[in-house]
Formats: C-alpha cells, sequence, structure tokens
C-alpha cells in the first residue's frame, strides 16, 4: 500500500546524516531537531503554534484536555472512521456522539451535525478522512451559533488546503480551535515510527497544551496542570524535516496517481471513483484540496470483498477502511443510536476498497492494477 523504501532513496544521504548527528549528540528529546521542526511546520501552515507529541492519538487526547472539556461533557464526531478519534473522547470520560457523513467526500455531514447538539454538546471533531477536509464552512457556522470548539482531526489531510465559500484558502488543520494530526510511517507526511502534533493559533491554549504534553510542567518538578508523557523524539524530527520539503511535491504525485486511477476506472458501471476537485481535468489535476491519503472506490452491485480476494491474488495490497462504523463496534455500541441514522455508513462500509496509494506509483503498476480491478468486474 506504502512504498517507503523507495521514498527514502531521494531524501537518504539526509536522514542519515541528521540521524548520525543526534547519535553524537545524544540529544534524543526534545533537541534541536524537534525545535526546528516546529518552527518550519508552523511557517508551512500558517499557524502560530504547533506543540510536538508522541503520537496521533495523544495529539488528539491533548487537544480534548488543553479545552478543558469536562466528563459527560458530548463530543460529536464522524462514524464512518478509525477508532483513535472517538477512542480519545471515551478515555477521558467525554460522551462521543457518532453522526454519518456525507456520500460523496465521506466525510462528516454538517446537517447530522446540528440534528445531534444538545445542551450538553461542547466540541465538533471533524475528520478529513481519506486526504480532503470537510465542510468547513457550514461547521464552523455551526459551531459559531451554538458556541463549540471545532477540533480538526487532520491525520489524512496534512498539506491539503481548503477554499471557502469567500474564495479564501487556509490549510487543513489551520481553521479549527485547535488540530492534531498524526506522522505514522504511511502519513502523506511520515516519519519511521510514531510521531504527532497539536496545532493553534491561540497563545494561551498553546501555553496550556505545552504543559499537558510534559507531564504538566513548565517549570521542572512544577506540575501546573494535568498533563501525560507525549513527545516527538529528535530522530523522527529529523526524518520529517528531510520530507517537510518535499511534502507539496509528494501530494502532487499522489494526485496524479489519482487521476490516472480514475481515468482508468471512471467509466465502469460498478465503480464510483473519489470526488476528485473542481480543478481536475480529464488528465490534469493542479490544486492541492485533496491529497489523497488513501484512493478509495465504492463497488456497487458486486462483491467487494471478492475483489479484494482476487486482487491478493495477483499480489496487489488492498485495504477495507473501514469495514464496521464504530456505531456497531462492542467498545461503543449506544442504545441512543438507530440504524436509521447511519445510511451512508452502513452502505459504505459494505462497498469501499481502497487500492495503493504512495509517492513511487509508476505507470506501469497503475496499468496492472486498474487491469486486476476491470478483470475481476467484467467477469
Amino acid at each position: 500500500m506504502v512504498d517507503l523504501k523507495g521514498q527514502y532513496q531521494d531524501i537518504k544521504e539526509q536522514v542519515n546524516t541528521s540521524i548520525a548527528q543526534i547519535l553524537e549528540t545524544s540529544a534524543f528529546i526534545n533537541g534541536p531537531e524537534v525545535h526546528a521542526l516546529q518552527k518550519e511546520m508552523e511557517e508551512y501552515l500558517g499557524v502560530k503554534h504547533m506543540i510536538p507529541c508522541a503520537n496521533g492519538t495523544d495529539a488528539l487526547q491533548i487537544a480534548m484536555m488543553g479545552l478543558g472539556l469536562q466528563p459527560g461533557d458530548e463530543v460529536i464526531t464522524a462514524d464512518f472512521t478509525f477508532a483513535a478519534t472517538v477512542e480519545v473522547i471515551a478515555l477521558l470520560q467525554l460522551t462521543p456522539v457518532l453522526v454519518d457523513v456525507e456520500p460523496d467526500t465521506f466525510n462528516i455531514n454538517p446537517a447530522a451535525i446540528e440534528k445531534a447538539i444538545t445542551p450538553k454538546t461542547k466540541a465538533i471533531v471533524p475528520v478529513y478522512l481519506f486526504g480532503q477536509c470537510a465542510n468547513m464552512d457550514a461547521i464552523l457556522e455551526i459551531a459559531e451559533k451554538h458556541n463549540l470548539f471545532v477540533i480538526e482531526d487532520n491525520a489524512q489531510a496534512i498539506g491539503a488546503s481548503y477554499i471557502s465559500k469567500e474564495g479564501s484558502k487556509k490549510k487543513a488543520g489551520t481553521m479549527g480551535h485547535v488540530s492534531a494530526t498524526s506522522f505514522f510511517p504511511s502519513k502523506n507526511l511520515g516519519a519511521y515510527g510514531d510521531g504527532g502534533a497539536i496545532f493553534t493559533n491561540d497563545d494561551a491554549l498553546a501555553h496550556t497544551l505545552r504543559g499537558v504534553v510534559n507531564h504538566g510542567m513548565y517549570e521542572r518538578y512544577h506540575h501546573d496542570v494535568v498533563g501525560v508523557n507525549s513527545r516527538l523524539d529528535s530522530i523522527q524530527a529529523a526524518v520529517l524535516r528531510a520530507k517537510l520539503p518535499n511534502l507539496d511535491t509528494y501530494n502532487q504525485k499522489r494526485r496524479a496517481a489519482a487521476l490516472k486511477y480514475s481515468m482508468a476506472l471512471a467509466n465502469h458501471k460498478d465503480i464510483i471513483t473519489p470526488k476528485m476537485d473542481v480543478c481536475c481535468s480529464a488528465d490534469t489535476c493542479v490544486c492541492d484540496c485533496h491529497v489523497f491519503h488513501q484512493y478509495t472506490l465504492q463497488i456497487k452491485n458486486n462483491d467487494r470483498d471478492a475483489l479484494v480476494k482476487h486482487l491478493q491474488s495477483k499480489d496487489i495490497p488492498c485495504g477495507v477502511y473501514y469495514p464496521i462504523p464504530l456505531h456497531l463496534q462492542k467498545a461503543y455500541k449506544d442504545s441512543r443510536y438507530n440504524e436509521s441514522d447511519f445510511p451512508v455508513t452502513n452502505q459504505l462500509v459494505k462497498e469501499v476498497i481502497s487500492l495503493p496509494m504512495h509517492t513511487e506509483l509508476d505507470d506501469e503498476q497503475i496499468t496492472y492494477i486498474t487491469d486486476a480491478v476491470l478483470e475481476f468486474l467484467n467477469n
């Protein structure tokens, strides 16, 4: 599904040199590489504060801790996503409220958010699934109307942009009160181990978050807030610094591969290809509103699971993200939910399949993969 070894070849010298320097200086935690990455990421995103941490799940949890959410507060998020988003809500003894997603982007449905709001609702967590932002115009309007926090789950869309209805353009992860991202190796900007970060333009919140990630300390052995131990190590920061200048190029390569996939598959009656940006034509895609962390098809009127086995028989990796909705997961079942509230999610889990998507895909590989998909569907 990813080719990290191939990507490494282009940055090998810088990565190896940086890691060797870290080994020589032994500045393994919170060293110069971490501070340099922080400044470079802030400049890239156009955001005031980056708070590095150990992983993307921690980033979400720490963001909620920093906002002062209390047990029993309700947090609305998408039913169709990875469990980490709802996991941290439950861990903090907040109340997760799952809602359906939109059928074209698979992102959280603003109308469903509005319907789910109660006097206990305190925050919305839009997940930027598979590489594109949710409808942030609508979500920010709802949040302002009801005085709610917006926590962007940007684990899958680093480098993507959002164009508002007024025409302004902002980077994913810079529009809400706070955002969280993951640097897991397979992400568009991935480390060589776990890593994550929180971003905000709020000076006071940034100060709180910096204490939370470090056991609640601003001064050694003075614990001013309840905190956790969640820090990005210097070696991972060095890898990310080597990759960050290439992130836009990486994302362009993903879009180019996605376009080639769609051109090969778009006209088949059993396939719905991913929604492309309005600035993508039949043969080019120059905008950055979708960065294709995954390239995900819907298989209609056919056997998705049999297609998975067919691709595996041809040594083609693929993924089903996600096979079970969160509202049906044993850990998160709740009598408040009705199946009629999740028509889109319940359909997607039966139909979605993600094809290999990374910066090293070439035309021969894409042709082999798409031919295999069409071979199965045409039989």
